[in-house]
């Protein structure tokens, strides 16, 4: 069973998210904030696997809150619920430690599904928001994270580069003149270094740590 907390400062809102959710097999809403304080406080008493998170809310608001949620509570995953696809909404909640961000105007069956794969270590992103990121990306204007920099070789962070652009395996291996099958192992090794399991993921942590400077290929 997936235990979900939901923080909204919206009464209606708790309450219809609530009923949608746990009208769905293997999900059960297990607590309800009305802002990111009232999250944290919770949480030892609740144990979610997931808290749903709203962003603009008085008092601690949701960026806040995810970013506490991930320092103190590790094991928690954050999905960010809201109204807002602004860029700074949507980038400070990706770098606070958000595992994704949906719109309030998501259909029911794919919030669940949402839910459930954020749960399973998946990364849902808004198609709007998605747009967002990856303009982001393609810009190239972060400053890299060392540490996680390190991690990786120049090949792997090359292949990461070009991942993080939407390019296919059979692209990527024609831009850096390798085979297929090389650029599927280079692939598979970012996303174990990186703790990712899929490429919307590993764009997301190249946009978060800095790694997805296109200038360079």
């Amino acid at each position: 069973m997936i235990r979900i907390l939901i923080c909204d400062d919206q009464e209606v809102v708790r309450e219809g998210l609530r009923v949608i959710l746990n009208s769905a097999p293997g999900l059960e809403v297990v607590g309800m904030a009305q802002d990111g304080a009232e999250a944290l406080d919770l949480i030892p008493q609740t144990t979610p696997d997931l808290v749903l998170m709203d962003l603009k809310m008085p008092g601690m608001n949701g960026i806040q809150a995810t970013r506490q949620i991930r320092n103190h509570y590790p094991q928690v995953r954050v999905l960010v619920l809201t109204t807002y696809d602004a860029d700074e909404w949507v980038f400070d909640a990706i770098r606070s430690g958000a595992a994704g961000y949906l719109l309030k105007d998501t259909p029911r069956e794919a919030l669940i599904a949402a839910v459930k794969g954020t749960v399973e270590g998946k990364t849902h992103v808004d198609p709007t928001v998605a747009g967002k990121l990856f303009t982001q990306i393609n810009q190239g204007s972060t400053s890299p994270d060392t540490a996680i920099a390190a991690e990786l070789s120049e090949r792997e962070r090359d292949v990461l580069r070009l991942l993080a652009r939407g390019l296919s395996n059979a692209d990527i291996a024609g831009q850096l003149h390798l085979s297929e099958g090389t650029v599927r192992n280079y692939v598979s090794a970012v996303f174990a270094k990186l703790g990712v399991s899929d490429r919307a993921q590993a764009a997301i942590m190249a946009l978060r740590h800095g790694l997805a400077d296109v200038n360079k290929s």
